[in-house]
């Protein structure tokens, strides 16, 4: 059994009999027990284990059955301890008994197989794996009958049919040992698929493929709505009427017979997975009674449906800029973009979600969304960054701004908007998370002119000449503006309505009221909703067209196994995190019996990712950034996140390093096998966004005084830049104060104005996403106005109000 699958495992996902055994021993211990052990872990700085912490394990004595061993271990688990850490720490306890409890068995399963919901047609494939002291036989059955030639770990039904939907389960031999996997049931799904559409995802994700329908119907007619979803673990499903769950409502089809009016409203069914949860459209149910008008009439009156509103498409372009070159960084953008594409998406929209991206970047992301759009469209466009507003015209940075920058360096938002509205869309949204300060370096006056048309929302995260706040926090947070979007991003109502909502929740919030509030700008004239359900309009072959471009985004390479011939195999897999981050995971899947180490590695990647080796070949997802997708990837895994790959010019070829030693050798020095993989270009990168821009239909409208084709724009020496300065009484004027530096501080006494701009000290609070360039030979005065630093948490509307009335900032 491979030693770096078993060390690899996290403390808080051992097994309970494992867990149980082991409390067992530590709590009976007076010596060598959970106290000892919790002496050793506090003197490790990774997981340091605090009095106040033994003091919480301690009580536990005092609960029925508590175990204080318990307690301490799922303090470690959560700090990331492994058991390869634990294993450690017991070894340097000198507990033999309860580091018996952590050796592996004879025959032990580490890969369960699971649920899955599928389409009919598609590739199945359950997986179990398991290791023992001596070769390892498998057989598969289908409820109580043996699949015929299954004797292989993978499962493999291609195609799928619906005969094959059911409950598998694996047997498992090693020697005289065996043991049975967990059941896993296969959902088959009889759908049509246009063409240029796909619903496979190689990281199990959840999507809706089978939409309810509105119905109408008499009173005494049985009503049948059904929807499906594709993903894995299989999907749970619980419709609602009006809002309101239905008693025992719980499969994919609903079925009332004998309909009275009482039961008409608005359907829809919550789909969920163990780590996701996603709505159907909603529909509307209309039931008729028939009224005779007159007696022995044969005129009736029947209830009309509402008049639905439709999209020929939805199309999302989701851009959140962080890792600033020559601006203070943002760390709200990835989560915000993340949390939106999955809501997003479960509205059915095709999402290109981009993080990091330069001007030139940008603009050619910009034209492959428009090339998404066509007549009866619904475009939305979300940015998370630094930017900033001029003359009403809206500003968005990239990453690789110059500081000072003008309009020639940024992309304007209305400029983008007239060229959607050449596309004839029937919905354009604009939500902008981003400051929208004047930008005093910026003098042009942009002409850019619009089309008088009635469907264009504007929601912008703060007012005209205010800034946007992150939310400070030891892990990954949305801003302000996210925050509350999302639990209302959802909603069956028109989307102003929604953002409407989603002000008024805003200002509820404390620790920005007075300091930002959500604007919304709109001509929409009719009910336009993000829920809208789709429906082609005439021109099929063209969005046959744009689909596949879409698609083109968001090909994922397919996972393969690798034979070496040392006699390993080694599963090398792939998930999307964004459009443009790639995350690969290697598993080793066989290992040869007389091999008594075994690890596989990815290396040797193109220079134009940048990859960092510190973070490679990592045990945990977290440790090589993968904070987001961490839960939908595969356990006892070595990950590598590959960033930006929109920078790839060639196609991505890199290679597996296989190292292993074996009994019989009398050095520990281990033996390299290595493989050569091409992938492709995978994702995003098959856009070449890299490129020059070549089509300029953003670059054109963009034109204006300052443009590349005008007048070039010039960097800042040194002497643009200024340094952050304490004082406990200081003041500095407003425009002295870089707005990115406005925080909101809860927890500490306030002591005068900070200003300028330190590295050092805006590392530890929160950004506001908005850049203003330094000025050279000083800062320009705007008397009255004190800046003072702004800090926030994620959980701030907890704290008592009397914090939040300490903070005494003067009107903007």
């Amino acid at each position: 059994m491979s030693d770096s699958l078993e060390r690899s495992t996290k403390v808080n996902s051992l097994k309970e009999p494992v867990v149980k055994r082991l409390c067992e021993v530590l709590d009976k211990s007076s010596t060598k027990g959970w106290r000892k052990l919790g002496e050793i872990v506090g003197n490790d700085r990774r997981f340091k284990v605090s009095s106040d912490d033994m003091e919480m394990c301690s009580l536990k004595v005092l609960e029925l059955e508590g175990s204080p061993s318990l307690m301490l271990l799922r303090l470690m688990g959560e700090r990331g301890c492994t058991t390869g850490h634990l294993m450690d720490y017991l070894q340097t306890l000198g507990n033999s008994e309860a580091l018996q409890c952590l050796k592996p068995p004879a025959l032990q399963i580490l890969i369960q197989p699971q649920s899955v919901s599928i389409i009919c047609g598609h590739n199945l494939r359950l997986s179990c794996h398991a290791v023992g002291k001596s070769p390892v036989q498998y057989q598969w059955f289908k409820s109580k009958e043996e699949v015929p030639n299954s004797f292989s770990p993978d499962l493999v039904i291609s195609p799928v049919q619906m005969k094959d939907a059911g409950f598998y389960i694996c047997r498992v031999n090693c020697g005289d040992a065996f043991e049975f996997s967990q059941w896993a049931q296969v959902d088959v799904l009889n759908i049509t698929l246009c063409y240029g559409q796909s619903y496979h995802s190689l990281d199990g994700r959840l999507k809706v493929v089978i939409q309810p329908q509105s119905q109408r119907l008499h009173v005494g007619e049985d009503l049948q709505l059904e929807c499906g979803a594709v993903g894995r673990p299989i999907p749970r499903y619980q419709w609602h009427r009006n809002g309101v769950p239905i008693l025992n409502a719980t499969k994919r089809k609903l079925m009332i017979p004998h309909v009275m009016q009482e039961q008409q409203g608005r359907y829809r069914c919550e789909i969920s997975s163990s780590s996701e949860r996603m709505w159907t459209n909603e529909v509307d149910v209309v039931i008729d009674d028939i009224y005779a008008i007159g007696e022995g009439s044969n005129e009736f009156f029947l209830n009309s449906i509402p008049e639905q509103l439709y999209a020929t498409d939805k199309v999302a372009l989701l851009i959140g800029n962080l890792s600033y070159q020559n601006h203070p960084q943002l760390k709200a953008p990835m989560v915000d973009v993340y949390d939106l594409t999955n809501l997003l998406r479960q509205l059915n929209f095709k999402v290109v979600s981009l993080l990091d991206l330069t001007e030139s970047e940008m603009r050619n992301a910009v034209d492959e969304f428009l090339l998404l759009l066509h007549k009866g469209v619904y475009g939305l466009l979300y940015y998370a960054g630094h930017g900033y507003e001029n003359y009403g015209n809206s500003f968005m940075v990239p990453v690789d701004a110059p500081n000072p920058y003008r309009s020639a360096n940024c992309l304007c938002v209305q400029s983008i908007l007239k060229l959607m509205q050449e596309k004839e869309t029937d919905l354009n949204v604009f939500l902008l998370d981003m400051c929208r300060k004047r930008n005093i370096h910026d003098d042009s006056t942009p002409n850019v002119v619009l089309r008088v048309t009635a469907n264009i929302v504007f929601g912008y995260a703060t007012c005209q000449d205010a800034e946007a706040f992150e939310l400070s926090s030891t892990g990954f947070t949305n801003g302000v503006f996210v925050k509350f979007l999302k639990k209302r991003l959802l909603d069956d109502e028109k989307i102003t309505v929604v953002l409407d909502r989603v002000a008024e929740d805003m200002g509820q919030f404390d620790a920005t009221k007075g300091k930002q509030a959500l604007e919304i700008r709109s001509s929409l004239s009719e009910r336009r909703a993000l829920t809208d359900p789709i429906l082609p309009g005439d021109s099929a072959d063209l969005a046959h067209a744009h689909s596949r471009q879409w698609a083109k985004a968001h090909e994922l390479p397919e996972s393969m196994c690798l034979n070496f011939d040392c006699g390993a195999q080694i599963k090398l897999g792939f998930a999307a995190e964004f459009s443009n981050v790639l995350v690969i995971y290697t598993h080793i899947v066989k290992k040869p019996t007389d091999m008594s180490f075994c690890q596989a590695h990815v290396t040797d990647f193109s220079q134009d990712l940048d990859v960092d080796p510190k973070l490679m070949n990592r045990e945990t997802p977290e440790e090589t950034g993968i904070y987001l997708l961490s839960s939908s990837l595969p356990q006892h895994c070595l990950y590598t996140r590959l960033s930006s790959l929109q920078k790839l010019r060639e196609e991505l070829v890199f290679t597996v390093c296989l190292q292993g030693t074996f009994t019989a050798m009398d050095d520990d020095h281990p033996i390299h096998w290595t493989k050569s993989i091409n992938i492709g270009k995978p994702l995003i990168a098959r856009l070449d966004l890299h490129r020059a821009m070549r089509r300029n239909s953003c670059l054109q409208t963009c034109l204006m005084p300052h443009s590349p084709s005008h007048s070039p724009c010039h960097s800042p020496g040194p002497e643009h830049r200024h340094h952050l300065y304490h004082g406990s009484h200081q003041t500095q004027d407003y425009n002295r104060l870089s707005p990115q530096h406005r925080y909101l501080d809860i927890g500490e006494h306030l002591q005068g104005a900070v200003g300028g701009c330190s590295d050092i000290y805006y590392e530890n609070l929160s950004q506001c996403r908005y850049d203003p360039p330094y000025t050279s030979g000083g800062l320009s005065s705007s008397p009255g106005r004190l800046s003072i630093p702004i800090e926030t948490t994620d959980d701030i509307n907890e704290l008592q109000t009397v914090f939040i009335n300490s903070l005494q900032l003067q009107p903007q």
